[in-house]
């Protein structure tokens, strides 16, 4: 039996290591702490429906990655007796509006924890895990469960002459200041987009240049890395890593920046689920993306769980390519006879939100690049 949940996110802040916050609510019949859950719904993806369930038991509305973060078990004692096993995928849902009523407020206390707190509130153990890896502080306890990610972990060292590389880095560049305030600027881009996608009356002009302002903020970063890199003797990494990364997280925002310069040509300003969920895998791609930075400081240390980010941004991006086909095969079916130029106009709008999911996946290519080379 299975079941689908959302972890409701939100981020305290806009600074790269700014914590990141949960939001349990109680059970209804026990008052335990737990995250909004329920059964599958008939004809409704399977995020569609967690974004239901955090709608009707917590109160809260936004973007719902389709890309499970993982699942965990639990026992659910039935009204007969039966104790029965249940498996629970559960999907991340980044907070945009937190009401201040909702459908079971009578029943539940909601209540927002950081990473740790709501892994030790939570009775399940697989759920405790999942909570601690949304973080990079609190990854540690779930990387033992994967045996492969476990054994990274214990191999990745840093050879001795590139630990005094490390050492000596704040005298010679500040490279990982640079990453860091890239993944930024790119995670601002990617909730502008998220935001034009929700269709939300007269805003759309705020939104598209914001991401047409971030994008330059991005350049400038980017202009200073390569200035940077020129002028250092000692790098982290080899100079050829440095620019691809930082090559392939411009790429992120410049597709942004195409896509919503698209939308504001054609005019479009209604979406489609797809896009919607595309924009979704976008918000949480770049997320990762600046979890992943701080780690690059001590990539020996880290590698593991740039391992794990790196992989999640890869099937990611797999996903998108499935919603992708979906949307532009529905969008034919729809609008290929009757209205050519609609097609046209929503073929292209899926275009450029693919492009900007497969930069992300350029991005975890690089890390992993850097992963291999160095740890």
């Amino acid at each position: 039996m299975r079941q689908i949940a959302a972890l409701p996110y939100r981020t305290d802040g806009t600074k790269i290591d700014s914590p990141v916050r949960v939001l349990l609510v109680t059970s209804r019949e026990t008052k335990r702490w737990v995250i909004p859950k329920g059964n599958p719904m008939t004809g409704m993806l399977a995020h569609a429906a967690a974004a239901v369930e955090a709608h009707e038991e917590a109160g809260v509305s936004g973007l719902v990655c389709p890309t499970p973060l993982g699942s965990y078990r639990y026992r659910k004692r039935k009204g007969n007796g039966a104790s029965l096993m249940l498996d629970v995928d559960v999907f991340p849902l980044a907070v945009t509006r937190e009401l201040d009523s909702w459908k079971e407020q009578s029943q539940r206390e909601r209540r927002w924890f950081s990473l740790p707190d709501a892994a030790n509130a939570v009775d399940e153990s697989d759920l405790s895990d999942l909570i601690r890896s949304f973080g990079p502080s609190e990854f540690k306890t779930a990387a033992q469960r994967n045996g492969v990610l476990a054994t990274v972990a214990q191999k990745s060292k840093v050879s001795p002459m590139f630990a005094w590389f490390q050492r000596l880095l704040p005298r010679t560049g500040n490279f990982f200041e640079l990453f860091e305030a890239h993944a930024v600027a790119i995670g601002a881009g990617a909730d502008a987009v998220s935001r034009l996608l929700q269709g939300e009356s007269g805003a759309a002009a705020d939104h598209i240049r914001e991401v047409i302002e971030r994008e330059q903020d991005a350049d400038n970063i980017n202009r200073e890395m390569l200035l940077t890199v020129r002028r250092t003797f000692l790098t982290p990494f080899d100079r050829g890593a440095i620019t691809s990364l930082i090559g392939a997280m411009d790429d992120s925002i410049d597709e942004m920046q195409a896509a919503v310069q698209a939308i504001d040509l054609y005019e479009v300003t209604s979406f489609t689920q797809e896009m919607k969920d595309m924009a979704a895998i976008i918000v949480d791609a770049a997320r990762l993306t600046a979890e992943a930075m701080p780690l690059l400081r001590d990539v020996g240390r880290n590698g593991a769980r740039l391992h794990e980010l790196t992989e999640r941004m890869v099937r990611m991006e797999s996903h998108a390519d499935e919603i992708h086909t979906n949307g532009v095969k529905r969008a034919f079916k729809e609008m290929g006879a009757t209205d050519t130029r609609g097609f046209i106009v929503s073929r292209e709008v899926y275009k450029h939100l693919e492009r900007i999911v497969d930069a992300f996946e350029d991005v975890a290519n690089e890390i992993d690049g850097i992963v291999i080379d160095h740890a």
